[in-house]
């Protein structure tokens, strides 16, 4: 390792852990004390639901968060429809994204979308896992009508939040805490709701698509703003957990972990990776992170190539009673049945096999096989009817 950079890494190890010490227990303007759930209450809470099956979720109309919960947009009848299919199959909850620019062009409105999602998420029996911030794709959101899919390619129109500009701008981080405060406190208590997301890969460099733009100090400002994000939930102190998900790297002991990993890992109240590689390495990582004796949520997988699908992933977390969302659920705009390579990759037509997503936008299977296995291993009816 290079001198320099070793320095630095020593530097945020050492940050971070004080950091951690200093946001175990936090106390509020407002006078009340948030802590970490202890494993008891975490392991209790697991215990009263279900095994929770479901799929990231965005209706097939929407290209990204924005163009899903933006009143011109907002699509309560595809949803609806789309969520009905989701339930046909036996899920029972779905990882849903938001944007804080939502929250910053119309709170109020925001919020009452939110509640009219959940009310036909609840109709279905379906408890959403929200996401607040998320650093993949595209660093530049904006507001207002989004872009038309590029073609052929794999997310061509998902944004990050915070982008960029406000992650390089300490000055907007008390909007950023406002809406982080804002959003928990209004659904604190809300029981349609099944957890709280903070951050999706936050260490995510995005890769290709804009690596041209990104900025190389952006997982040094995440890691601050990260740990500010889990401080401001624990002053509003919600009654559903609290998790940021781990999702490439070596997790077997802790002096393997990267610093962010450490942050994320030792905050969460329940613990939350991704894995898109074979069923063997699945399992590995599920035992890695059983030493943290905390409920276990995997909130990605399933990229058929990659020999990551339900027929091998599906009973490997019954076994251990791992809670299950697959990446896609209806091919829409998002366009995810491409694999990430379509960003270097010409394609032209649809791929031989498809990366993600369960269901044509007609509500017919990609693959009747596996909406029967995914039925049967949450025991739903194989005669249920879409």
């Amino acid at each position: 390792m290079h001198q320099t950079l070793k320095t630095i890494t020593l530097a945020l190890v050492a940050g971070t852990l004080l950091i951690l010490q200093s946001c175990s227990t936090v106390k509020s303007s407002e006078g009340t004390k948030g802590t970490k759930w202890t494993k008891e209450k975490a392991t209790a809470w697991y215990n009263k639901q279900p095994w929770l099956v479901g799929a990231n979720f965005i209706p097939s109309t929407a290209i990204n968060q924005l163009e899903m919960w933006q009143a011109d947009s907002f699509d309560t009848l595809t949803i609806n429809r789309e969520l009905g299919w989701a339930r046909s199959i036996g899920m029972n909850t779905a990882r849903v994204y938001l944007h804080d620019l939502l929250y910053e062009q119309d709170s109020v409105g925001f919020f009452k979308r939110m509640d009219i999602f959940l009310d036909i998420a609840a109709k279905h029996n379906i408890k959403p896992l929200f996401v607040i911030f998320d650093s993949c794709w595209d660093p530049f959101p904006k507001l207002g009508k989004q872009r038309t899919p590029k073609p052929h390619t794999h997310n061509p129109g998902w944004v990050q939040s915070p982008g960029q500009l406000a992650l390089k701008d300490s000055t907007q981080y008390p909007r950023l805490e406002r809406y982080v405060k804002s959003l928990l406190r209004h659904f604190k208590n809300d029981d349609r709701i099944l957890a709280w997301d903070l951050w999706n890969e936050p260490d995510n460099m995005t890769g290709p698509s804009y690596e041209a733009v990104e900025i190389p100090n952006k997982v040094a400002l995440i890691i601050p703003l990260l740990t500010e994000t889990f401080r401001w939930a624990r002053e509003v102190s919600p009654s559903q957990p609290l998790t940021s998900g781990v999702w490439a790297g070596n997790w077997s002991e802790p002096s393997k972990l990267k610093p962010i990993e450490a942050l994320q890992l030792e905050q969460s109240d329940i613990i939350s990776f991704h894995n898109y590689g074979a069923p063997e390495e699945f399992e590995t990582c599920i035992k890695w992170l059983q030493r943290y004796e905390r409920p276990i949520i995997c909130t990605e997988y399933m990229a058929r190539p990659n020999g990551s699908t339900f027929a091998g992933f599906l009973p490997i977390a019954k076994k251990y009673n791992v809670a299950m969302y697959n990446w896609g659920f209806v091919n829409g705009k998002t366009q995810t049945i491409y694999p990430w390579d379509s960003w270097t990759k010409t394609y032209s037509a649809e791929p031989p096999l498809w990366f993600h997503d369960i269901f044509q936008t007609d509500g017919t299977p990609y693959k009747q096989e596996e909406v029967d296995f995914i039925k049967k291993m949450t025991g739903t009816e194989s005669t249920t009817k879409r």
